[in-house]
């Protein structure tokens, strides 16, 4: 660990900071698709008894009426945030109607994108707005793309650590200001090492010949129905994933929050020629929110995003503009197949570390070079990550990725032990240890074990999914629903319900006019 980077950690333990990063609050994203039992994307309704889309703070969908999204509360210990995403997991299944949740991020058994039914929201001009905003990306992308699941982490450091770091280095400006200058530094800093990410827990290196529908070119066949990539650790997180094919020359700044709310403002106002070729509307029906580079924030794609929690209707970028960053949502990880929830506490403490690694190192502006490298190295992991020798590029030289990945785990054994206190067990040393484990073995990572168990076992793609979907349906409704879960969930659904009536009741002017308004006000 570098000097400077090791006194800035000093500093935080000297100045009473190790008990405060513990109160860090950690929270919980995670897509299924929901299937029929031949694998098959679910053409039902989200189920009544989950409650709305629109409302429910737990359960929701993503892009599709199918693509469950399940989302826990943040909690400063990450075995509660876990323990919570298990409950909802349960009740989910004590819900469905012989129907699983997909174990893989990757989908399958997509003969045509009409196949992947897009969200529904109900009749209230915020609903109508998700869902027409999922009706452009099907015109700009195609559905399969928005079909793919993944799991976002929540991260959140306490504000009297903030505090304590803005006292440490005598900042006079305001705390809202300091707090917002350092977590975007930490993700700057984040993107440089992202490619750690799919390397240790990527997924998702094979996919079923229907999802690619021939555009296979790159791939090896490992069976008459499912592509691969002998070395790819994430192809969730390549260019066959969700990617728009424009955002490149965007320019998006990183370099502070005025400047991320600026340059990704302009994206949303800028026309794009492809997309007015679409137009708005045809025939009175909507094909897309606008014709603009980005139709809203959420369309921008990163490994890593700031945050601050939304009013209803309200733009992301002005939140973040009145109210700062609250938290970093990191976007990168697959659904972890081995784990019944989707995502593991291992990889959820390594995550931790890293995130506070990138508060204390340096971190300079991305310059346009240094955002090219950024993309090229985390492509090139998602593709060809456990190539023998493969090299990546840091600071204008090429590094054996093998060499750079065990130097920051060195350096994030320091970061473990502070985390870890005197903890029993010191789980978070045990989380680095067990990466560096996978370093010295690479068979041991998640993509080669997948290629590994279709291979030993004579398995297709989709047999394997379904063999995993099932194992995950029996952990779930194998040990049972509490009563009082049951009870608590159900009320929430029909809470929820009632609240997206509500909304529906209470709109006031037509779609049309909440569009202007929506789009008209400032960030």
């Amino acid at each position: 660990m570098h000097a400077r980077t090791e006194q800035r950690l000093r500093r935080i333990v000297d100045a009473g900071g190790t008990a405060l990063l513990g109160r860090s609050r950690k929270g919980i994203e995670k897509e299924s698709l929901r299937v029929a039992r031949d694998g098959s994307i679910a053409q039902t309704p989200h189920p009544v008894g989950l409650g709305s889309a629109l409302t429910h703070p737990y359960i929701t969908t993503d892009y599709s009426e199918a693509l469950i999204e399940l989302i826990t509360p943040p909690f400063a210990d990450v075995r509660e945030t876990l323990g919570f995403l298990d409950r909802v997991h349960q009740f989910v299944y004590a819900t469905l109607d012989n129907e699983l949740l997909w174990a893989t991020s990757m989908p399958c058994a997509v003969g045509d994108d009409r196949q992947i039914p897009i969200a529904q929201y109900g009749s209230s001009n915020i609903g109508r707005m998700k869902h027409v905003y999922r009706v452009g990306l099907d015109w700009r992308y195609g559905r399969r793309m928005q079909a793919i699941s993944g799991v976002h982490f929540n991260f959140s450091f306490a504000d009297d650590l903030w505090r304590l770091l803005q006292e440490e280095e005598e900042d006079a400006g305001t705390l809202q200001d300091f707090v917002s200058e350092n977590y975007f530094a930490i993700i700057r800093n984040f993107q440089r090492l992202a490619w750690v990410v799919p390397y240790l827990f990527g997924a998702s290196p094979a996919v079923c010949k229907s999802f690619l529908s021939g555009r296979a070119s790159r791939f090896e066949e490992l069976d008459p129905s499912t592509w691969y990539m002998p070395y790819a650790t994430s192809l969730r997180m390549s260019d066959i994933g969700y990617q728009n094919k424009n955002q490149t020359a965007l320019g998006v700044s990183y370099d502070s929050l005025d400047s991320y709310v600026t340059s990704l403002g302009h994206a949303i106002r800028t026309p794009y020629p492809e997309y007015e070729a679409i137009g708005v509307r045809e025939d009175g029906e909507y094909r897309q929110l606008n014709t603009n580079v980005l139709q809203i924030e959420n369309e921008y794609y990163s490994y890593v995003r700031p945050k601050q929690t939304t009013r209803s209707g309200e733009k992301p970028t002005h939140a973040l503009r009145a109210r700062g960053v609250e938290y970093v949502e990191v976007r990168a990880l697959d659904v972890n197949v081995f784990e019944p929830s989707g995502v593991g506490e291992t990889e959820l403490r390594f995550i931790e570390a890293l995130l506070l690694y990138c508060l204390i190192l340096d971190s300079p502006p991305v310059t346009a070079q240094a955002l090219r490298v950024i993309n090229y190295n985390e492509l090139t992991v998602a593709l060809r990550g456990r190539e023998p020798g493969l090299k990546l590029q840091q600071d204008g030289r090429w590094r054996p990725l093998t060499e750079w990945l065990a130097e920051i785990c060195l350096d994030l054994e320091a970061i473990a032990a502070i985390l870890d206190g005197n903890v029993e067990g010191r789980p978070y040393a045990g989380a680095v240890r067990a990466q560096l484990d996978k370093l010295a073995a690479p068979e041991t990572l998640p993509s080669a074990r997948i290629l590994a168990r279709m291979r030993e076992r004579g398995h297709s793609f989709s047999e394997f999914g379904m063999v995993m979907s099932r194992r995950h349906e029996s952990w779930f409704r194998g040990r049972g629903l509490d009563p009082a879960v049951r009870t608590e969930f159900e009320a929430l659904a029909r809470r929820s319900i009632e609240e997206q009536r509500a909304i529906e009741a209470a709109d006031d002017v037509t779609f049309e006019e909440y569009l202007a308004r929506y789009f008209a006000s400032s960030a």
